[in-house]
């Protein structure tokens, strides 16, 4: 049995059973049968009902759903609702970009040889999708890895993460409620070894995985050939500030962005590059806003940094502070655990270039600040890491802005904008080890169809 437990005291949530790769083979088959037999198929104008009702059912059931997302995964209570509400808005974007999957004419009688032809494409389901997700955003990460997948017509299983699974499991009842058919969308609690086999099996069409890049590039290179994937990883993100920046808006945008959900997000806010003039005063600060911020149990509505995932995650990120400390960086505030799963809201200055909180992703409620002279030397080490999310640029200077745009490593470069910024229609995935892929809801939607090509040869064209 697993046992599903609040990250902030332990105690017991609830209880489910783990299956094998006898249940795992199951609903593959159950998966594949759907999508081979075309009778079956769900036409358009059903699943948009399908999910206008799923919206409607989330609509009622706010409260419900917040509490489970809050209670298993540990993001306080006042940013779980603000995910509910998201993943909510995120089935209305995939409903809406249902009618967005179409094909396009393809120029004909541009060669004799083309003449009498008339030819267009349309885009269809690409088969069977499986889903393997994370914990920081146990709902609206199953949105975009689920929903999309229904959205686009496939059939789909999804693997929650271990420590969050009740809150997937709420979203497969309510599309099960809302008139999903059975078999179309199908939730599997089970350890890696047996959710291996949702990977590497040549029945699987599209592979998304939201995790580690480690494992995440272990799978890729486990899949069958000619199975399509995304992989969303983590980074390491990189903020440039730059003397002129306005320190009443970028305060407040970077503690936010730093220490939002205690930083267990991929593009948490996590080494911050200053000028030299401010370096001292953005440094000190930001250090005493993360001194105000309240610690503690995810269920208060008081709370602004609940506990990290794990216990373990908080000796390896008190670990990571203390050698960076003793490598010579200036501990500002913070540095100490409150509990076994609770740590401090921390901010570092001149952390050693080669230290674990300057080189890998943090993923806890750490801030790194680091003064530079140039701002040409800041980017470079800014891209020196093999992780490339987002990344930010705080300045009045418009130059400057598209400068860093321009010269900064990563898929989106926010202008004035924490790191973490994201909204579910936009384009959002790493690049180099931070992942493959694009999401964003109507992003994966497409990738999760293809394109096909039909000819058509008449005399009277």
């Amino acid at each position: 049995m697993l046992q599903v437990k609040s990250p902030y005291d332990q105690s017991l949530i609830k209880e489910l059973p783990l299956v094998g790769e006898k249940e795992v083979e199951k609903a593959l088959t159950i998966a594949h049968d759907l999508f081979q037999n075309q009778s079956k198929w769900i036409s358009a104008h059903e699943r948009i009902a399908i999910l206008e009702r799923t919206t409607a059912i989330m609509n009622s059931q706010i409260e419900e759903l917040t509490l489970t997302a809050a209670q298993e995964g540990g993001k306080p209570y006042i940013d779980s609702k603000v995910e509910v509400l998201r993943a909510i808005n995120g089935v209305k974007i995939a409903t809406e970009h249902i009618g967005q999957l179409k094909g396009e004419q393809i120029p004909m009688g541009l060669t004799k040889a083309s003449e009498n032809r008339l030819g267009f494409t349309t885009r269809e389901p690409i088969g069977v999708v499986s889903s393997i997700s994370a914990f920081n955003h146990p709902l609206n990460l199953i949105v975009h890895q689920v929903i999309t997948a229904v959205a686009a017509g496939c059939p789909v299983i999804v693997k929650p993460a271990l420590t969050t699974p009740l809150s997937c499991l709420a979203l497969v009842d309510i599309l099960k409620e809302a008139g999903l058919p059975e078999g179309w969308c199908q939730a599997i609690i089970c350890e890696n070894e047996a959710a291996e086999q949702l990977v590497t099996d040549s029945r699987v069409n599209y592979f998304s995985f939201i995790g580690s890049s480690k494992v995440g590039w272990y799978l890729k290179s486990k899949l069958s050939p000619g199975t399509r994937c995304a992989l969303e990883h983590g980074g390491s993100a990189a903020v440039i500030v730059e003397k002129d920046a306005d320190f009443t808006k970028m305060l407040p945008s970077l503690l936010k962005g730093g220490f939002y959900h205690a930083g267990q997000v991929c593009v948490s806010v996590q080494r911050v590059f200053v000028h030299e003039s401010i370096c001292d005063d953005v440094a000190d600060q930001l250090a005493a806003m993360a001194n105000k911020l309240v610690v503690g149990n995810q269920m208060d509505e008081k709370t602004e940094v609940g506990p990290l995932i794990l216990p373990r995650e908080v000796d390896r990120v008190e670990q990571w502070v203390d050698e960076a400390v003793e490598g010579g960086a200036k501990l500002l505030t913070g540095g100490k655990r409150i509990s076994d799963t609770c740590y401090q809201p921390t901010v570092l200055l001149n952390p050693p270039a080669n230290a674990k909180v300057s080189t890998l992703e943090i993923f806890g409620p750490v801030v790194c600040i680091y003064s530079y002279s140039e701002r040409e030397k800041a980017i470079e080490i800014a891209n020196s890491l093999d992780v490339h999310f987002q990344a930010a640029v705080f300045t009045k200077n418009l130059d400057v802005a598209l400068d860093c745009v321009k010269k900064l490593n990563a898929t989106a470069v926010m202008v004035n904008d924490h790191t973490a910024f994201r909204v579910d229609w936009m384009p959002f995935g790493g690049r180099d080890t931070s992942g493959i892929g694009m999401g964003g809801i109507q992003y994966s939607m497409r990738e999760m169809t293809r394109e096909k090509l039909m000819v058509i040869k008449s005399k009277v064209l």
